[in-house]
């Protein structure tokens, strides 16, 4: 049926900030969602509280509310705007709980908005734990023993039935928050506890344990016709027990049988017919007994999942934005596929490679978590690799996760503990962990056998075996040693092409082989092993494939049949006069001889390099096709935009590895290449690029090196005559502490080339700058550690800049909420600066000229100060894109990445008409989000290193409002009412007056430890003393446990102090109370409390801020 015309505008909720268990490719749905709907003549209506995303760009939909999404919030949106639908299956859990909020209080009714995509029956049916069992039970597919819980008692009863060890999963959540596997009555009790409270509908299923069983995925679509596709089959290689998000995962599933398939298949065109999804996407997820096949169904999304932006890019089938032309009226076979232009989206995409799924998770920067993976999620990014083969795609995956591994490197080796024995790598692989396939692979190394492997991990043979290949060839490689690269066998069973199928970098390589990767590179190629190039097309090369979205593979080169008998092909490699045994007939690169320009995305997500770097690489890409460049990019992360088919001209999958970007390089022969888009990631590889010969555009990497390394830095800053805080560098421990005791304690210790303050810390003495030194050698080899005086009490900047080399442009000064010393990921930050005087404005925006023009900055640049008594300090200059790039670029309307890639292909900002700074009347306030509720045991405490994950931003027309908004968006919304508990250190108790008498004014009881009351008291604050924890009982958190408070305001010193009142934090946390930890964030609250009693709530499109 042809496109619905009763329906005009549409409003689209999106995910709201990056959270572990909805990240970035929630924007990727959310994009293709506003594109697809735009291109059919709707008018779309967008909210989203993350700035950092292109879907809330201003071009992506005709008005954008960057506004907290919650269902009062989205109401006023729906009483200004008045959509005629909404479609809540692109923003994750978030958006379809807002939706089923808003439809059950009656609001869509009310304002006559229909639902699209998933009505409400289909989503409580999927939802809702209970009915979701009826509904399977109905159709006869079995279920695991369950029951559901709403209280303690209940959750007891159905204990009794399904024994131990029990699966909890509440409803109506994402990535299994709250939920876990409990071996005992005490784990049970605190887990249904956490899970009840963290479910939105207080229900949690109580399930029999299929821990051990091997999990599947089907990514499913269904129109109104009752045309269903299969659009990929997903296979864990973890088996259940672990989360889905925290599995490695294959696509296609590589070990059921074409009768196990299609039994699965069968079952899920049933669930989704009983369900009632009929107008988009789901992913049904599958558990099976290994021992008998038995076939249980495990739970059902109705709507675009964390898997489908890996299955869209596994396959090449755009999902997200084939459902929401379905929502509109469209069916699937009226729908064509962009690839292929002659298929009907009806058409079951088909692939002839292997995807694999790496997780990307952030322990280092969480050492009180467990590790241990489980049914609720705790990655912070994922890696996908393609190749050939599983053993190709594995390979690299691995080294696609930017962690400084190229391979299965032994563990034992790397930790020094060979002589611990066969016990503990048999313990590392029984227990569900990250690194648990490097254990498997020092298992082998040890003699242990597939069988072994498999009753302690319980994963698939079919994998162990593959491993154990890979195992196997290392140890050839090893015994024939460097001769291997000299060794004139035929090229096409030669050990170096046997290894490169098998996915081994070069790099690995060297390390095997005992010489170096550039030394493997050079035989390498004089032998003719290298990689070709093969497109995703969907349809296993059946149909052409129009959209150049290619990933490497090393094939054997074939044969024809020549005048004098069969010929192997040759041709000529790149920058080589001698004949080499090429498949270039095989390869499906096919360059074009336009003027190019390689983008280098960021890698994986992870803390400290996230969407915001994505966001920058877009807009190079957008911004350099409309100047006419072919762009390119290459990235290995299937969350992101970045890897969406038509962002731009070519799309290669690829790790972002220098073996593997210089062959992309060498195939595609760039004019340049753009290096300070993505973050560290491609950014450490400017300068072995340049020794290659590449030209990098824009800042040098020379300049980036000055401002990166931490000695050129220092020099840097001693030439300008510019201020730093008291430092030194050092490379080794006794120059650590020589520096440290010369400057006095505490110090900052910061590493080189490092991203989200990796192993940033504040040392208070000696011991501690020993241990310290010991960890940041891991953080950053080779490189100096800077040592300085650390600046409490000061006042933290960010500044944005924008450069031609002659031409500065200062985009925007933000000042953090959180004192210096809190990472500025982490800070709450406004722009415009809320309390910087004038002039110090004026000195921040001369050294930031100064800086930019010293250092030849072509493009963008953050510099972040420092002001204390009056002085500015410089504490760091970024020559590259910065995280907080998207945001300043809503918050003053001007697209910074787009421009800043122009200036890099050479155009001037004068020619661009951008050569002054912005001045904008309303205020922006960004604010992270932490992952804290997903690991027990953490403090919730902020410091030099970074923990977010994510950002949300409060836009208004006065701080104290802006502030309010950016909380309610981080989900720690503060109270209107109620008891507020205080307690301060000593330092903090002349500041804290300031925040009492506000709150005291404000209505509120207050409740403060006894040396806080004290001090208060006497400066005529009411207020009543509580115990602390080793006080005596009652003491504050029986009382926070009673909801007796409504806000925690906690600021300690030192460890002593933390160790004593972690309590509080971590119970305020798990019970959901607002918080503040800095006494510069709780003055904030205070405004913002004050301004949220002053004025009522308003919503204002993006568009309408920044044409005021």
């Amino acid at each position: 049926m042809p496109k619905r015309t009763d329906i005009k505008k549409i409003l689209i909720i999106g995910a709201g900030p990056i959270v572990i268990g909805q990240a970035c490719e929630f924007d990727y749905s959310g994009v293709q969602a506003c594109k697809a709907l735009k291109e059919e003549g709707y008018e779309i209506v967008l909210v989203n509280s993350n700035p950092a995303t292109i879907m809330t760009d201003p071009e992506m939909a005709h008005r954008t509310y960057i506004e907290p999404i919650t269902p009062d919030v989205v109401e006023k949106i729906i009483e200004r705007e008045r959509p005629d639908a909404l479609l809540p299956t692109m923003g994750g859990q978030t958006a379809l709980n807002i939706a089923v909020s808003l439809a059950e209080s009656w609001a869509l009714e009310k304002y006559g908005v229909e639902l699209i995509g998933a009505k409400l029956p289909a989503i409580k049916k999927a939802e809702d734990r209970e009915l979701f069992k009826e509904a399977m039970e109905n159709i006869g597919l079995a279920v695991p023993k369950s029951g559901f819980a709403t209280n303690l008692d209940q959750a007891y009863e159905i204990l009794e039935t399904v024994g131990f060890p029990a699966i909890l999963r509440p409803a109506f959540t994402l990535g299994g928050t709250g939920g876990g596997i409990a071996y005992n009555r005490e784990e049970f009790t605190e887990l249904i506890t956490r899970g009840l409270d963290a479910s939105p509908v207080h229900q949690v299923l109580v399930e029999e344990s299929v821990v051990g069983w091997k999990e599947y995925e089907l990514e499913v679509m269904r129109d109104s016709k009752d045309n269903v596709v299969i659009v990929c089959s997903i296979e864990n290689l973890d088996p259940m027990g672990v989360h889905t998000g925290d599995s490695i995962t294959v696509a296609p599933a590589q070990t059921l049988t074409d009768k196990e398939y299609q039994i699965m298949r069968d079952a899920s065109l049933r669930i989704i017919r009983e369900i009632g999804v009929d107008t988009g996407g789901s992913n049904i997820q599958f558990a099976v007994d290994p021992k008998n096949g038995h076939m249980v169904v495990i739970e059902m999304n109705p709507r675009v999942s964390r898997s489908s932006a890996l299955a869209s890019k596994a396959t090449g089938f755009p999902i997200a934005k084939f459902a929401a032309k379905l929502a509109v009226g469209y069916t699937l076979d009226e729908i064509l596929n962009d690839i292929t232009k002659a298929t009907p989206a009806s058409f079951e995409p088909t692939i002839d490679y292997v995807v694999v799924k790496y997780p990307r998770f952030a322990f280092e920067k969480f050492p009180q978590a467990d590790a241990t993976l489980t049914t609720q999620m705790k990655s912070v990014g994922e890696a996908m690799s393609i190749g050939r083969t599983f053993k190709e795609s594995f390979q690299k995956a691995l080294r696609s996760l930017e962690i400084d591994r190229y391979g299965l490197e032994s563990r034992r080796e790397r930790d020094g503990d060979v002589e611990h024995g066969i016990a503990d790598i048999r313990q590392k692989i029984s227990v569900p962990n990250w690194e648990r396939l490097w254990y498997i692979a020092d298992g082998f190394r040890a003699d242990m056998s597939v069988d072994e492997v498999f009753n302690l991990s319980k994963i698939d043979p079919w994998f162990l075996h593959q491993i154990k290949q890979i195992v196997d060839m290392e140890k050839e490689l090893r015994e024939r040693g460097s001769r291997v690269l000299s060794e004139t066998s035929s090229s096409l069973d030669h050990p170096l092409r046997i290894a490169k199928e098998y996915g081994f970098s070069d790099r690995r390589l060297a390390k095997l082989l005992t010489t170096t990767e550039e030394a493997v590179r050079k035989a390498r190629k004089g032998l003719g092993i290298t990689p070709v190039f093969k497109t995703v097309d969907t349809c296993a090369a059946e149909f052409e494939a129009h959209t150049p979205y290619l990933y490497s593979t090393y094939e054997k080169p074939f044969y024809q049949l020549g005048s004098s008998g069969i010929q192997e092909l040759k041709s000529s490699t790149p920058h080589s006069s001698t004949p080499q045994l090429l498949n270039s007939a095989e390869c499906e690169a096919n360059p074009t001889d336009r003027k190019k320009v390689v983008i280098l995305g960021g890698g994986p997500n992870r803390i400290g390099q996230g969407i915001e770097f994505d966001y920058c690489c877009v807009h190079a890409a957008f911004a350099l096709k409309e100047d006419g460049f072919e762009t390119i990019m290459v990235n290995c992360n299937p969350e992101t935009v970045s890897t969406d088919y038509d962002t731009s001209d070519r799309l290669y999958f690829e790790p972002l590895t220098l073996e593997d970007v210089f062959h992309i390089i060498e195939r595609e022969r760039p004019v340049g290449v753009i290096v300070q888009f993505g973050g560290q990631t491609p950014l450490k590889l400017a300068a072995p690029l340049e020794k290659l010969g590449v030209p990098i555009l824009g800042t040098s990497p020379d300049s980036i090196d000055r401002a990166e390394d931490r000695k050129r830095f220092k020099e840097l800053l001693e030439k300008l005559g510019l201020r730093q805080a008291e430092s030194g560098t050092a490379v080794s421990c006794d120059e650590a502490v020589e520096a440290a005791n010369r400057i006095g304690y505490p110090v900052m210790v910061r590493p080189s080339y490092v991203l989200g303050g990796r192993a940033m810390e504040i040392v208070y003495d000696e011991e501690s700058i020993r241990n310290y030194m010991t960890r940041a050698v891991k953080a950053s080899p080779d490189r100096p550690v800077l040592v300085d005086r650390y600046l409490e009490d000061a006042v933290e900047i960010d500044v944005d800049a924008i450069s031609d080399g002659k031409t500065v442009v200062v985009a925007g000064i933000m000042e953090h909420i959180e004192e210096a010393g809190v990472h500025s990921g982490d800070s709450a930050c406004s722009l415009p600066p809320f309390s910087l005087p004038r002039d110090i404005i004026g000195e921040i925006d001369r050294q930031t000229r100064t800086l930019a023009l010293d250092l030849g900055v072509i493009g963008l640049m953050n510099i972040q100060f420092a002001v204390k008594d009056g002085l500015v300090y410089v504490l760091e200059v970024n020559p590259r894109a910065s995280r907080t790039v998207p945001f300043v670029s809503k918050a003053i309307g001007v697209p910074l990445a787009k421009l800043a890639a122009r200036v890099m292909a050479g155009k001037t900002l004068a020619e661009l008409g951008f050569t002054s700074e912005v001045k904008i009347k309303h205020i922006a306030v960004k604010e992270a989000v932490f992952p804290f509720a997903k690991f027990p045991g953490v403090d919730t405490l902020l410091g030099p290193e970074m923990k977010s994950t994510g950002e949300v931003m409060g836009i208004d027309m006065d701080f104290g409002m802006s502030f309010a908004k950016s909380q309610i968006a981080a989900g720690n919304p503060m109270p209107m009412a109620g008891r507020v508990f205080i307690s301060v250190k000593d330092k903090d108790k002349p500041a804290v007056f300031e925040v009492a008498a506000g709150l005291e004014k404000a209505g509120f009881t207050l409740v403060a430890t006894r040396g806080t009351a004290e001090y208060l008291r006497k400066r005529g604050v009411a207020v009543e003393t509580v115990n602390k924890v080793f006080e005596g009982r009652p003491h504050i958190v029986d009382s926070i446990k009673d909801r007796q408070i409504d806000l925690v305001i906690n600021t300690v010193h030192g460890a002593e102090s933390q160790k004593d009142s972690y309590s509080i934090r971590r119970t305020t946390l798990t019970q959901g109370i607002p918080y503040f930890t800095t006494i510069s964030a709780a003055k904030a609250a205070v405004k913002g409390i004050a301004a949220m009693k002053a004025k009522p709530f308003q919503v204002k499109s993006i568009q309408e801020y920044q044409k005021q």
